[in-house]
């Protein structure tokens, strides 16, 4: 398949490039499909590649020595996965798997590094991603040290439901607690709650928010 111009022109990389600069861009890039639950990267491996999701959703995530799971976040389309290592030459940090059917598109280290410098703007643009990211690192950390497993099952809801528009992922209650940093059965406990206070609605492998301001409250103050 073509690479998609209104997919590049949807990668924060890439935002403010004229229409000539994001074609240099594409035909820079490649594409790569990924079945579902196949691993992209593996902590501790090395990589040359920098991948942006054009369709689907993966999991990153770093593993215990126990084999226990902390899913630190879930990259949507647009979004990049693996930049720590591209840009200080280290091993990856973090492993990656697809959660569903992905397609990725691919820039090897070498070109980004020559985009960057015939595009300045791109620098610019990772700058802000590199120091979004850092803001949601700081965020997980600040759940993980100071909200109750209900606020942070109750916050999870919220970011992976959809809008209406763009359909939410369906999370397994194991993958929830990978993200809470909990396991599964306090995860079942807090949607019964949640569940009991009509907050949601457990309808078999789905959860409908029914009030989505008490389940902001929850996630806010709990």
């Amino acid at each position: 398949m073509a690479i998609q111009l209104e997919v590049i022109k949807s990668i924060p990389y890439f935002s403010g490039l004229s229409p000539n600069e994001l074609d240099s861009i594409r035909e820079l890039v490649f594409e790569k499909t990924v079945e579902q639950g196949e691993i992209i990267l593996l902590e501790g491996e090395l990589t040359e590649t920098l991948f942006f999701i054009a369709s689907g959703a993966v999991k990153v995530f770093k593993t215990s020595t126990d084999g226990k799971e902390q899913i630190l976040s879930i990259v949507r389309p647009g979004e990049s996965f693996n930049d720590v290592p591209i840009f200080d030459n280290s091993p990856n940090p973090t492993s990656a798997q697809a959660m569903t059917p992905v397609v990725l598109y691919g820039l090897k280290k070498n070109q980004l590094k020559d985009a960057v410098q015939k595009h300045p703007q791109i620098a610019l643009n990772i700058i802000k991603v590199l120091a979004e990211r850092v803001r949601q690192l700081m965020s997980l950390v600040e759940d993980l040290s100071f909200k109750h497993v209900i606020g942070r099952v109750a916050k999870i809801l919220l970011e992976h439901a959809g809008d209406g528009a763009t359909p939410g992922l369906r999370l397994t209650q194991q993958e929830m607690a990978a993200m809470a940093g909990t396991v599964r059965e306090v995860v079942a406990r807090s949607l019964k709650t949640l569940e009991e206070e009509g907050v949601i609605d457990l309808n078999r492998h789905r959860i409908i928010i029914n009030d989505k301001k008490a389940l902001e409250a929850t996630a806010a103050y709990s």
